[in-house]
């Protein structure tokens, strides 16, 4: 990442870095056009690509228990979620990526030299190949859900996640596919603690968080002064077979005050502010060391 950051020039890197960012945050993606790719693809491994690595892995956590060999990563970039993938399932012995940018598909034989890379726009394709666990990461923007969503459904043998900005924009999209999915027949995974109508409504809306650590040149990009940055995402997983849900799902990050942990959580009755006070030792323990994302003890 270094080297490639190093033949483009900080200012070049920058204008790619703030495209990118507008492009994801807010779907504004011709920011991007007439940009070297070269620029693209250094500011993408610079900054996007740590970011989408670690909401991968926060979600992919959540499947952690299946035994998975098989994985199709669509919109795959240089492949970061499946190398996220990878960090929970190393048994995988089947890896497929689709991704239409020539660039991005020479950095993704890279990291993932025996994967089988696509070079194709995954929306102009009828029907995809079988495989365990289908994984969408920040590529569904590119198109309304009902143009493409049936047709990885069909393609996920055990589950389909889908992954997308943790922004208003970001989550309506999310909670179409939701819906698509769950009237298709889908089992929920995660996040929600029920297949029910979700209960976040506007201005709302349901996201979490994975920490990012910076490299220095990331830093300098985005002018910050923390060594981290957290990556705000909204997601589904659905599967083929019915799962044990998580009780309830904190869903904003935990306040403590002294002797008291106040979690808003999502139940499977709707929203709820839980308050653990340090008299109920148990819950209180298990407060303290709740994230948000986590799934809590039954309420």
């Amino acid at each position: 990442m270094e080297a490639r950051a190093a033949t483009v020039g900080f200012a070049a890197l920058k204008r790619a870095a703030l495209a990118i960012s507008c492009g994801y945050r807010e779907g504004c993606a011709t920011a991007l056009a007439g940009m070297a790719p070269e620029e693209r693809v250094a500011a993408y491994l610079a900054t996007r690509m740590p970011a989408t690595y670690a909401a991968a892995v926060a979600v992919l956590r959540e499947l952690r228990h299946y035994q998975l060999s098989s994985v199709l990563d669509i919109g795959a970039g240089a492949g970061a979620a499946t190398l996220a993938a990878l960090r929970w399932f190393p048994q995988l012995d089947s890896i497929t990526l689709i991704e239409r940018d020539t660039a991005l598909v020479d950095t993704a034989r890279e990291f993932l030299p025996h994967a089988g890379i696509r070079r194709e726009n995954f929306l102009r394709i009828a029907t995809f190949p079988p495989h365990d666990l289908v994984i969408a990461a920040y590529s569904l923007g590119e198109a309304p859900p009902s143009e493409i969503i049936s047709r990885l459904w069909l393609a996920a043998r055990v589950a389909l996640v889908v992954i997308e900005p943790g922004t208003p924009r970001g989550f309506a999209l999310v909670r179409d596919v939701r819906t698509r999915l769950l009237q298709a027949g889908a089992h929920m995974l995660a996040p929600c603690p029920a297949a029910g109508d979700c209960p976040v409504v506007k201005p709302d809306w349901c996201h979490f968080a994975a920490r990012v650590e910076r490299s220095a040149l990331h830093r300098r990009l985005k002018e910050g002064d923390l060594s981290y940055e957290d990556e705000k995402f909204s997601y589904v997983a659905v599967g083929r077979e019915p799962a044990v849900l998580a009780p309830a799902r904190i869903v904003r990050r935990p306040r403590h005050q002294p002797g008291l942990i106040v979690l808003e959580t999502c139940t499977p009755s709707g929203l709820a502010t839980v308050r653990v006070a340090r008299r109920d030792r148990e819950r209180f323990r298990a407060g303290r060391h709740a994230a948000w994302g986590d799934s809590f003890p039954s309420l």
